[in-house]
């Protein structure tokens, strides 16, 4: 799991193109490795390279800095088609730590949120600021539920509360369960207490 996720501050990525599926951010042909690393040069592999694999010099994801673009801000249906962890391994591991959008395919939400990565739902007038403004710093406060961005009104948004909590911690469900472990051991001992000899 990446570190835990506060309060996240930083430039965007605007990707503004309507259903971007899950085979776009990092095609079938990729899905053999169990790892995540490395998976970020594969993010919207087709998007960025050639057929020989050279770079496309006109691809945006090509000529920015990710560590100063850590929010993506796409178009309605963002990661519709087949459900893949890998997607939200390859733009973790490109750089992105959260997804903004008026739409975001449920499949794809809750595997990002799994893994570390925010989905955060907005409406339209704040989309088209965002992608309007792409240069503007944007503050995403998980803890105070709310989008932060110029002059403007902070604008609420809510996570599912376990899948929040464990954003917060920096941990995902199996290491949430680990960190109970006593609580669990205590729970199984009270509840089959060993035989008498």
């Amino acid at each position: 799991m990446p570190d835990p996720f506060k309060v996240l501050t930083s430039g965007t990525l605007v990707l503004s193109q309507t259903n971007i599926d899950t085979d776009q951010i990092i095609p079938a042909r990729f899905l053999t490795t169990t790892s995540r690393d490395g998976l970020g040069a594969l993010a919207f592999h087709d998007w960025r390279y050639e057929s020989d694999g050279s770079p496309k010099p006109e691809a945006v994801l090509n000529r920015i800095e990710p560590t100063q673009h850590r929010i993506l801000v796409a178009g309605p249906n963002f990661g519709c088609g087949s459900s893949r962890e890998h997607a939200p391994w390859a733009l973790l591991d490109y750089g992105f730590r959260a997804v903004i959008a008026t739409e975001i395919a449920d499949i794809f939400t809750s595997n990002a949120l799994k893994n570390g990565l925010l989905p955060v739902v907005v409406d339209q007038a704040t989309w088209d600021d965002l992608a309007n403004n792409p240069d503007q710093p944007v503050t995403i406060d998980l803890e105070a539920g709310e989008l932060r961005r110029g002059n403007h009104a902070a604008v609420s948004f809510t996570v599912e509360p376990f899948a929040r909590q464990c954003l917060l911690d920096g941990v995902d469900t199996l290491g949430w369960l680990q960190s109970h472990m006593p609580a669990i051991e205590a729970f199984e001992r009270n509840a089959h207490p060993e035989p008498v000899a």
